[in-house]
């Protein structure tokens, strides 16, 4: 089983096909989700150490923390999207 893999910062990657949605860590929703997700135990912070720029939720319940924002991600996905294509 074949995964892409994108690169979010600090030699850290994620699976794409596990990313359900990448959003701004700015919101009261958010908030809560990523304080249920570290209670839980479910919770991974690739930012070392660095200010969360997003938070990319992820399948069964995990939740991941990066330093790059939602627009940095997209771009990254969008132009591995595009070459795969050419």
């Amino acid at each position: 089983m074949s995964s892409e893999l994108i690169h979010v910062g600090f030699d850290n990657y994620l699976t794409l096909d596990r990313v359900l949605a990448v959003a701004s860590p700015a919101s009261a929703p958010m908030k809560r989700m990523v304080q249920r997700a570290k209670e839980q135990h479910r919770a991974i912070d690739l930012t070392s150490g660095r200010r969360t720029k997003a938070v990319v939720v992820m399948q069964e319940e995990w939740v991941t923390l990066i330093a790059i924002t939602p627009e940095t991600f997209h771009s990254r996905v969008s132009s591995m999207k595009h070459a795969a294509a050419d």
